[in-house]
């Protein structure tokens, strides 16, 4: 795949990526696009914590069933409404092209705004002393990553639904891990569900295949880093 800068009589200078290499067929692009949104980064970090109270109810023990559906949804409001609302808002005050971000400029907005919700996140989960924390490093591994990838996002259109994947393979890794051998197979879904993604992306959108790599690593490098930062911090 080739990426070129063209200019355009209405739009300047931009890029354009030929996109030849990607499937014609109808299915494989409905079923790749379908894919793209079940499992949208906005909606990752809430699967997450769902399946984490799910699977691990013991980490919770000292929640309530209504506080746990509250924490869901703290995780919902935080990683999903407001961020979407945020993408909504700018491409209504036409400070973004497309709601599907799809220029390094569209980004960064989204990026910078986020960063608040995501802080907060943070901020809000380490003082409350009753959250386990897996669900602590997961917050502070997406506040990372998407900061590193404000700063990427300078050089390189870093595909945020891969920075997703990374962060869900090397969580469920690492609670595989700790936890046991019940956590392999969770692993497997989870590594199966990243490839399926990071392929839907090269299906249906311009990202190049450096772009998919690199969101895999940094939403990895992240989810690592994410737990040597929760120990160092007070």
């Amino acid at each position: 795949m080739s990426d070129n800068l063209v200019i355009d009589p209405q739009a300047g200078l931009h890029e354009f990526r030929n996109l030849e290499h990607q499937p014609k067929n109808p299915v494989v692009r409905i079923l790749a696009k379908i894919i793209s949104y079940v499992f949208h980064p906005l909606f990752v970090p809430v699967y997450i914590v769902w399946l984490l109270i799910t699977l691990q109810p013991y980490l919770f023990s000292s929640f309530s069933p209504v506080q746990k559906m509250l924490k869901i949804i703290m995780f919902f409001v935080l990683y999903s409404f407001f961020p979407l609302v945020t993408v909504l808002l700018a491409k209504g005050l036409g400070f973004v092209e497309s709601i599907y971000l799809k220029t390094q400029k569209d980004r960064i907005i989204p990026y910078i705004v986020s960063q608040i919700y995501y802080f907060w996140m943070c901020y809000v989960l380490r003082n409350q002393p009753e959250n386990p924390v897996e669900i602590i490093q997961l917050s502070i591994a997406i506040f990372l990553a998407s900061s590193a990838a404000l700063i990427i996002n300078i050089y390189m259109k870093i595909s945020m639904h891969a920075i997703a994947m990374g962060i869900l393979v090397t969580f469920t890794g690492m609670m595989a891990v700790t936890q046991g051998e019940n956590y392999t197979v969770y692993l497997s879904v989870a590594i199966l569900v990243a490839g399926l993604v990071c392929t839907s992306r090269l299906i249906v959108s311009d990202h190049t295949t450096k772009e998919i790599y690199a969101g895999l690593f940094l939403g990895a490098c992240s989810q690592v880093v994410a737990i040597w930062v929760n120990g160092i911090l007070p």
